[in-house]
């Protein structure tokens, strides 16, 4: 656990990335297998993850995205997209998951479906999106600290817009919209924010107990 904490300490929102150095494919996919095994409600992911290596869309991204640098000089950039609505079929086909996965029958699992489909498909909308948004979100602290761990670079984004990352990456069309993106790499020898002292609230002011 203390090698867990210093993970954490050394970790920082990179400001500049190295243009020369690229995350292994061994270690990116490492990083994804730790987003796929992240917990999510009732277990249904409701996002999906795009990769994007393209230079000149990155380009037209940087765009969007307040012509922040890491968008281009990082060695990745993901984008976390999350369903904005989560359909029958789709829980269906993660009961149909379940059941081949543990050797039993969807019949089985009438009772999960029924939670679901009382709670988060009795959502409206609006809520229904920022539901899976925040799924999207746990997803991408798993990786911020499984990046940590690898010695990987990560800066998580919000300023972006989100529109236009829908309509660049077709992302409408598939039922989903960007809820969060984070840039992955080396930080660059220049990025003076890594010698800044890291600001936390002290656990008196951030922890209760009752």
């Amino acid at each position: 656990m203390s090698t867990y904490i210093d993970d954490l300490n050394w970790r920082y929102a990179t400001k500049k990335f190295d243009i020369n150095k690229e995350v292994s494919s061994k270690d990116l996919q490492t990083l994804l297998e730790a987003i796929q095994l992240t917990a999510s409600s009732y277990g249904l992911q409701p996002y999906e993850i795009i990769i994007i290596k393209d230079a000149a869309l990155r380009e037209e991204l940087k765009a969007h995205s307040w012509n922040q640098t890491q968008i281009t000089d990082a060695s990745e950039v993901i984008v976390f997209a999350n369903k904005t609505h989560i359909t029958s079929s789709y829980v269906d086909s993660y009961l149909q998951d379940i059941a081949q996965t543990r050797g039993l029958k969807t019949e089985d699992l009438q009772g999960l479906k029924g939670m679901v489909e009382s709670t988060i498909m009795k959502l409206n909308p609006e809520d229904q999106n920022t539901w899976a948004a925040k799924q999207a979100y746990i997803a991408l602290g798993n990786l911020l600290s499984a990046a940590a761990n690898l010695r990987i670079d990560t800066c998580p984004m919000e300023g972006f817009d989100a529109a236009k990352y829908d309509q660049l990456l077709n992302l409408k069309e598939r039922g989903l919209t960007t809820a969060v993106i984070v840039t992955i790499g080396y930080r660059s020898e220049d990025d003076q924010t890594q010698f800044a002292a890291k600001v936390r609230k002290s656990k008196e002011d951030l922890i209760n107990k009752l």
